[in-house]
């Protein structure tokens, strides 16, 4: 428990002497209370991250990126839920880069050795020094053999210790957070503590390259077939807890804009694929790259589209799909009242909630933009729109949408910037109709309802069974010997226990020093 107390004193001590706790009292003021709590805690430092004549979009991007790995990922998503933090702070942090000094090409030599075992390790012929390094892993080109020769390929290594202190640091934010839900109410509405657990539930995955690989393989054989991209293969004896192999992207920059149009890339044609390819991992696939920024898109002479880092991937399950596809129809009959009765139905807003008024309120989305040129009509700002109308009604957060609607503003971002005359709606409309159809005409109501049917008959021979089990465990529930509860929360309500147990720990040790100092002074 000490140990768990220290970590929380050197965590306030960071956040206090970096500078962020004044950052976010310019864009968002803070309680008077924090504000002397983290005087308290900068006693005697100074400031060691240069955060003068900057933004203050800047200075916190700078602050955090000061603090290490666990800030850097804290940033990052935050950034990807407005819904918590503003949309202005968001905005703010997806300015965040994800970069550190390098650690030595020894040490990760000792990983790779100890991760793949000898005979893996024994193929490879070189390992070069780290071609770039970010909070979490770093990437060394390496040579192996193969039957025809030698091999280039990418290896991603993991950081020494990585997991430990990412894990310390943030179960040292979950307590504070803890702390500060108790001590003020009103935060509570914010769900500190849920959001640094999901914030460590999704770390700890992307600190096990093994999934890394597992997103990246379903990604290139879902897309292995499509024109325009062209997803790195994974090397699976070379990949392990702590290591990732890929093959080496030759390739340009999407950013270096001089060297594409050197190679003669149609910069029109590649703006047209990068929306095109986005969309059918979305809508087609239901599975798509949800960081693709200009940093993780590289591009062939052949304008073949090369993505890197599938370290954060969105999926869209089939309500997600149909809810897009329902709401998107209605807009474009300018069926308002219709958008709103799926938001009912789906129990996306409470049911109390008015049809009538919501669906004025998704009026006043929807009408604007069919007084603009289509072609500056953006459906990332129409979903972020979307958001921001229905959260006012209460609307559930949806995770994997807001996902969508952020990686769809970067990727028409991007689109425009190769070309400033692109329609995103007339490059959408092929991928969108065929989706459209698919999931509104009849081949596909045909196709649901044969889907429901086989179910049904394949479960009527258990039927009888079901029964009887139904009995029991409605007896067992009117006895109270059935608990209901979701599994999902039983990990969060552990982690509170946990820290309602430390707390009272704390005051006990506490209550002791002071008696101590009363019976000896």
């Amino acid at each position: 428990m000490l140990k768990k107390i220290f970590n929380l004193y050197k965590i306030l001590r960071k956040l206090a002497v970096s500078g962020a706790p004044d950052v976010i009292d310019e864009i968002k003021p803070l309680p008077g209370f924090f504000k002397f709590i983290f005087s308290i805690f900068s006693l005697g430092t100074k400031s060691k991250y240069d955060i003068k004549n900057k933004t203050s979009g800047e200075k916190l991007c700078v602050a955090l990126q000061g603090m290490g790995t666990t800030f850097i990922k804290l940033g990052q998503f935050l950034a990807t839920r407005p819904d918590i933090i503003g949309g202005e702070i968001a905005k703010n942090l997806e300015r965040l880069q994800d970069k550190l000094p390098a650690f030595s090409t020894n040490e990760a030599k000792e990983i790779i050795r100890k991760e793949i075992g000898v005979k893996s390790y024994s193929e490879i012929i070189s390992i070069d020094e780290p071609i770039a390094a970010a909070s979490i892993a770093q990437v060394h080109f390496i040579k192996i053999k193969v039957k025809n020769g030698e091999k280039n390929l990418a290896l991603k290594v993991l950081r020494p210790n990585i997991h430990k202190i990412v894990n310390e640091e943030l179960d040292a934010l979950m307590f504070l957070a803890y702390l500060i839900e108790n001590f003020f109410r009103k935060t509570k509405r914010l769900k500190l503590v849920e959001v640094i657990h999901l914030l460590k539930e999704i770390t700890n995955v992307e600190m096990d390259l093994r999934f890394e690989a597992a997103a990246a393989s379903e990604l290139y054989e879902n897309t292995k077939n499509d024109n325009f991209i062209k997803v790195p293969k994974i090397y699976w004896n070379f990949t392990s807890k702590q290591t990732l192999a890929l093959d080496r992207i030759d390739s340009i920059p999407i950013r270096d804009t001089e060297r594409l149009k050197n190679s003669n890339v149609d910069f029109k044609k590649l703006s047209r694929n990068l929306i095109q390819t986005f969309l059918k991992q979305a809508v087609r696939d239901g599975f798509f790259h949800a960081d693709m920024h200009q940093g993780n898109l590289f591009v062939d002479t052949g304008g073949n589209i090369m993505p890197i880092d599938f370290g954060i991937m969105g999926r869209l399950d089939k309500n997600n799909k149909k809810y897009l596809a329902e709401i998107l129809y209605g807009f474009i009959k300018r069926d308002y009242n219709k958008v709103a009765q799926i938001h009912l139905l789906a129990g996306l807003v409470p049911q109390n909630t008015s049809k009538d008024e919501l669906a004025q309120a998704l009026r006043s989305i929807g009408e604007p933009i069919f007084g603009q040129a289509i072609k500056d009509i953006s459906g990332g700002n129409l979903l972020s729109q979307l958001f921001d109308i229905t959260e006012k009604f209460n609307m559930q957060t949806q995770t994997q949408l807001l996902l969508l609607q952020k990686t769809m503003v970067s990727v028409e971002g991007l689109a425009r910037k190769l070309n400033p005359e692109a329609n995103i709606w007339e490059i959408s409309r092929p991928i969108l109709e065929d989706w459209i159809k698919n999931e509104k005409g009849p081949e596909s109501k045909i196709k649901k309802t044969i889907e429901v049917s086989k179910e049904v008959l394949e479960k009527i021979p258990d039927l009888p069974d079901v029964m009887d089990k139904a009995n029991i465990a409605l007896q067992m529930l009117a006895e109270g010997k059935l608990n209901l509860q979701v599994d999902g929360s039983k990990n969060i309500e552990l982690e509170e226990l946990k820290m309602k147990n430390m707390r009272n720990n704390i005051l006990i040790i506490f209550l002791g020093v002071v008696i101590g100092l009363f019976i000896v002074f």
